[in-house]
């Protein structure tokens, strides 16, 4: 089958197309005829090498975080699943590969594809959605009526958790250029801060909970944002003990964490706010429950551009400028 590969880690590198076995197929597993791929963020940074030291992938390695397309075949423990179901997935994050012609999924990571979506929709769907998820629902526990401030809110993550926070009754501010101001109100966002022409955290105060999805300073200045008793989450860093404890790293690796986090983790204590660092997880029986609200129209996905498989590099240097409303796709049948 045709994957676009990484033979070494390297900043900025182009994937290289080559003919390679497809995927084994275990008994628990799921064999996917690839019909689409969401390009992320998360694909430039492990091809970068960034993620090497918490996630040590053997070389060469297929790229690619979310699939949307056709089971083929099924393992011999699979119940849920048949072959010709139309269904979309986050893979763990050690079977990663959905830059490729198929994919062998664990069942349990898999849902079955919103009726309403294309496949190209649909592929935009899994990692992102699954992220907004597990920080507002599982991590942030978000009630009717308190604030929640989304930085980024149209990229890729930002657009659905701004839908998934209202639809849980917050109250939701984020931030946007002055571009992209049009879009997050139509997506639900009762406050937007124009970061090209308002610092957020001047105008902002008495929040309960912020999803951070940039970098170190405006990590920081959220903290000014937030409430006493209030919850910083970040999905860029700094990973901390707790991750390191939950992702079976070694000892080693544990301490290094905990003094890449040490300084937010103690100006948030000071502060009284919890700080924790989120790598959201494959699950597919979250993905059902959100297949649901997008079925039901309380989420609606935004694609900002759909390349063709053989310019899966393109889409990546796409992704990498940080001007995509919402997601990118590459479309593999």
């Amino acid at each position: 089958m045709k994957a676009f590969l990484i033979d070494r880690y390297k900043k900025g590198a182009a994937l290289r197309l080559g003919e390679i076995s497809a995927p084994e197929l275990r008994e628990n597993d799921v064999m996917i005829e690839v019909h689409a791929a969401g390009v992320n963020p998360l694909d430039t940074k492990i091809r970068d090498g960034e993620f090497k030291l918490i996630l040590p992938y053997s070389l060469p390695l297929v790229l690619g975080n979310e699939v949307a397309g056709i089971v083929v075949r099924v393992g011999a423990n699979v119940r849920r699943f048949k072959p010709g179901d139309a269904v979309y997935a986050r893979p763990a994050q050690d079977r990663i590969g959905t830059f490729a012609e198929y994919i062998a999924i664990d069942e349990a990571d898999v849902a079955i594809k919103p009726n309403n979506l294309t496949m190209e929709e649909a592929a935009s769907i899994p990692l992102v959605a699954l992220t907004a998820w597990q920080v507002l629902v599982e991590r942030a526990n978000l009630q009717k009526g308190q604030k929640v401030l989304i930085h980024a809110g149209s990229g890729g993550v930002g657009t659905i958790a701004i839908q998934l926070a209202k639809h849980l009754g917050a109250y939701v501010a984020t931030t946007t250029s002055t571009a992209n101001i049009a879009l997050v109100k139509s997506l639900g966002a009762d406050v937007v801060v124009d970061y090209k022409k308002d610092d957020f955290e001047k105008v902002l105060q008495g929040y309960d909970v912020v999803l951070n999805s940039l970098g170190k300073d405006t990590l920081e200045k959220s903290l000014t944002v937030l409430k006493p008793g209030g919850k910083l989450i970040s999905i860029s860093g700094p990973p901390d003990p707790d991750f390191a404890r939950q992702n079976g790293s070694g000892w080693l690796l544990q301490q290094v964490m905990r003094l890449l986090s040490g300084g937010i983790r103690r100006k948030s204590k000071r502060r009284g706010i919890s700080y924790s660092f989120l790598f959201m997880t494959a699950n597919g029986g979250q993905l059902g429950q959100i297949t649901s609200l997008i079925e039901t129209g309380v989420i609606r996905p935004i694609v900002d551009r759909v390349f063709p498989f053989e310019k899966t590099n393109e889409a990546l240097d796409y992704v990498e400028t940080g001007r995509a409303k919402g997601k990118v796709v590459v479309t593999v049948k």
